[in-house]
């Protein structure tokens, strides 16, 4: 994966020019979790790097408004009325901006600047979709106990047993499962199918993960298998990022009382 996906100034060179979209698996294209985006994006005043049409270098801005009504995002630009002129002129630009992990990007068509009294403001249209690229496996995070937090199926070495396992984190390139000592042993390499993730009342989704190493948890309390997803869909996906984000965002909040 190209490292220029990672670049909070650089728009990453999405193909237009084909059906198949090559990022798909980071496209957003659900209208409410665009806006859910775009609302984290002002709340935290977080700079967004514009690149006008056909140009090469980015305008500071920050999005200090959305109309939802009319389907309009208003941004303040950080360089002057000089490069507020450029942007409207080129009449769309693409809007990246990194918040914590993961990168944002998406297009905004139809640029005006519209000059006010005391300030002056950009304002486009809202973007249909957007992309957010997270590094695979970068941020590994730990579950809430507090949800009971597992993983549901079925023993890969005992297929008529059931098995229901504690998932201890989380991350984008696998899962650490705890294994009761009761159950019978789980080995290295294994590939438990299908199994059914219940992170929270909202984060649940299928997957089959593959058992990459494994420890004994101290104290006679089982053992800690280190797997990695093998299959796990787009909505799954999205689903796990949008887990790992929030347990971020809970983190850093605890971290600050």
């Amino acid at each position: 994966m190209s490292a220029q996906l990672f670049l909070d100034t650089v728009p990453a060179l999405l193909d237009r020019g084909t059906q198949a979209d090559p990022w798909f698996e980071f496209r957003v294209d659900s209208a409410s979790e665009v806006l859910a985006a775009l609302r984290q994006l002002r709340d935290s005043s977080v700079p967004v790097n514009l690149t006008p049409a056909g140009g090469e270098t980015a305008v500071g801005a920050t999005l200090w408004a959305i109309d939802t009504a009319a389907s309009r995002l208003s941004f303040s630009v950080a360089d002057g009325a000089e490069a507020l002129q450029t942007l409207a002129s080129a009449g769309s630009a693409v809007a990246v901006c990194y918040m914590e992990s993961v990168k944002l990007q998406f297009p905004v068509a139809g640029l005006t600047a519209v000059k006010g009294a005391r300030a002056s403001a950009l304002v486009g249209a809202t973007p249909s979709h957007l992309y957010r690229f997270q590094r695979r496996g970068s941020f590994r995070v730990r579950t809430d106990p507090r949800q009971s937090p597992r993983a549901l199926g079925r023993h890969p070495a005992v297929p008529a047993l059931s098995v229901a396992l504690r998932v201890l984190d989380v991350s984008d390139g696998g899962c650490g499962l705890h294994v009761p000592p009761e159950t019978p042993a789980i080995r290295l390499g294994s590939v438990l199918q299908q199994l059914r993730f219940e992170l929270d009342t909202e984060a649940r989704f299928g997957a089959t993960v593959v058992v990459r190493h494994q420890s004994e948890i101290r104290g006679g309390g089982g053992v800690r298998l280190g797997c990695e997803w093998e299959d796990l869909d787009l909505p799954g996906q999205r689903s796990l990022r949008r887990y790992i984000e929030m347990m971020q965002r809970r983190r850093r909040l605890l971290s600050l009382s």
